[in-house]
């Protein structure tokens, strides 16, 4: 991760912030869309990756390059801007320096000039360029410890969908998409627009294709829990899964009631307070033979026992799960912890819901809530490489500080 240093002068603390990982992108620029050998010194920054995206405007009237104008909504959704309004505003209030450096030397788009494009970006050119390059900053296979005794805690991928409840009109449905984002983080490396949450199943295969997974351990909720997605998984992308049994899979989740958990020993338990609750988990894994579900070695039982605090309300559920994971390539902790961190996805959807107010966001026009909701998982991202772990505080800093915000989308020559 990209370290944050601070330099303190007599007037004020100011964080200087870093510069990307050039080697790394360097080392990987073939993995990044419409990059070659000969501009590979040259892709540095984040800009160079959005400036390389398909422009959907007509070569006459361009006034501002593609590159500078998404750069600008980057940089202003990273300072807490949620409107096209909210955008220019950010851009008037630079200094002159800064919107030169971000390409803008001819003056400050209008509102409608950023609606337009966004609206007819192609979404899924965006995601790819995004994910790839995000993916890129966070994991680097070169410098990745090796595994040596199977043991290893391997890297992880949630995949899970969310609904941008601002984009629904009275002629359209709110905008549905499904992402892929790294445990333990605010990265989202993939993501897709499906029509509805019923539409998510059909978007696995291809919101996952593109990305790396080899030796990975990709976890779903129940509704992606298929049997062609397990074998997609370990077959083509010579990857591992952990996939939840709930009550839509009735004889299967009936089965796994059934085995004799009563003689499995515990393997695990941990114990967390927070956000007004006591919660206790409890993990039981056993290798059954012959289960009907592709690739499963392994059988988990998650207890979870939770006390709200300020009632001392009690609730205990009990959830199943499957992997392909055997007991000799993983030890129970792992399990839990993988389970644990699956639902961390739902601390990066608040972060999008509630500091950069998707909720409540009225854009709705062709593409844009999809290019919205793009620029708001790199924000995160990028929060999250420059080390912040308060995305509310991040926003604030960025707001009074936009050369920074700017320094991490493209840094200074």
């Amino acid at each position: 991760m990209i370290k944050v240093s601070e330099a303190v002068d007599h007037n004020r603390s100011r964080v200087r912030m870093p510069s990307f990982l050039i080697s790394t992108i360097t080392r990987h620029h073939d993995r990044l869309p419409g990059t070659s050998d000969q501009d590979a010194d040259h892709l540095v920054g984040l800009a160079d990756v959005l400036d390389r995206l398909p422009d959907p405007r007509r070569v006459r009237g361009r006034r501002y390059r593609l590159g500078a104008l998404l750069v600008l909504c980057t940089t202003a959704v990273l300072a807490g801007a949620s409107t096209w309004a909210g955008i220019v505003r950010f851009a008037a209030g630079l200094d002159p320096a800064l919107r030169e450096r971000i390409g803008l030397a001819r003056g400050i788009p209008r509102t409608c000039t950023l609606a337009r494009l966004l609206a007819r970006l192609d979404g899924d050119a965006l995601d790819q360029a995004l994910g790839a390059w995000v993916q890129l900053q966070h994991c680097d296979p070169l410098s990745a410890p090796t595994p040596e005794d199977g043991l290893v805690k391997r890297e992880a991928v949630a995949v899970d969908g969310k609904t941008a409840r601002g984009s629904r009109t009275r002629d359209r449905r709110a905008v549905h998409l499904l992402a892929a984002c790294l445990h333990n983080t605010r990265t989202v490396i993939a993501q897709r627009q499906v029509d509805s949450k019923s539409n998510e199943i059909s978007a696995f295969r291809p919101l996952l294709e593109p990305v790396h997974l080899t030796d990975k351990v990709v976890t779903f909720d129940a509704l992606l829990t298929q049997h062609d997605h397990a074998r997609f998984l370990v077959e083509e992308k010579g990857a591992h899964y952990i996939a939840l049994i709930k009550g839509n899979h009735p004889t299967l989740h009936t089965q796994l009631k059934q085995l004799p958990w009563h003689e499995i020993p515990l393997m695990d338990k941990t114990r967390a307070t927070a956000h007004g609750r006591d919660e206790t988990r409890r993990l039981k894994a056993a290798t059954v033979p012959g289960l009907p579900f592709p690739h499963a070695d392994q059988v988990l039982q998650i207890v979870r026992r939770r006390r709200v605090l300020a009632s001392g309300k009690l609730t205990l559920e009990r959830v199943y799960a499957l992997t392909d994971l055997t007991m000799h390539q993983v030890t129970a902790a792992q399990l839990g912890e993988h389970i644990r961190e699956h639902w961390g996805v739902e601390a990066l959807h608040h972060l999008r819901d509630v500091t950069l107010r998707e909720d409540s966001s009225k854009i709705r026009t062709g593409n844009a809530p999809r290019a919205m909701a793009s620029l708001r998982n790199t924000v995160l991202a990028l929060a999250e490489l420059a080390g912040w772990r308060n995305h509310a505080a991040a926003v604030d800093h960025y707001r009074s500080h936009p050369d920074h915000a700017l320094d991490l989308i493209k840094p200074a020559p």
